[in-house]
């Protein structure tokens, strides 16, 4: 072993102490709630709480493609949220083109957003209970 190995055993010491430390602590949270953990048994164990709500019907229940729609415009909407963060974190440091960027970039979310209102991906209510916009 030369002086270089030594040298790199010595600077990972801390990476080494550090795993085996999360190691014993999980092991040791595990026992400790293996141990001192309540056992119960009866009826109500193995039904879901949900919030002091008792489940009714399956968990097999089906949806509208549309709650499916509105989940991915959702997603990317928020994702829009976290671009202009990041935008506004540095908005002195990119200036004017970064300004103008956000602009654009803001525009064509909006016009997405008109675009999807128009087609009807955002109406929830049935046909016949929405307003026509020509009356």
């Amino acid at each position: 072993m030369g002086q270089n190995a030594t040298v790199g055993i010595a600077e990972s010491w801390a990476m080494g102490l550090f795993i085996i430390a999360v190691i014993v602590l999980c092991t040791f949270m595990i026992g400790a709630t293996t141990l001192l953990g309540g056992r119960s048994r009866g009826r109500a164990r193995d039904e879901p709480f949900e919030s002091g709500i008792l489940g009714a019907g399956t968990a097999r229940q089906r949806f509208s493609v549309r709650f499916y729609l509105v989940a991915m415009l959702f997603v990317i909407f928020d994702i829009e949220a976290v671009f202009l963060f990041g935008w506004a974190i540095a908005v002195r440091e990119v200036g004017w083109p970064g300004f103008w960027g956000a602009a654009l970039f803001i525009f064509i979310l909006l016009a997405g957003l008109v675009y999807d209102s128009r087609v009807g991906a955002l109406d929830w209510a049935p046909k016949s209970t929405r307003r026509d916009a020509g009356q």
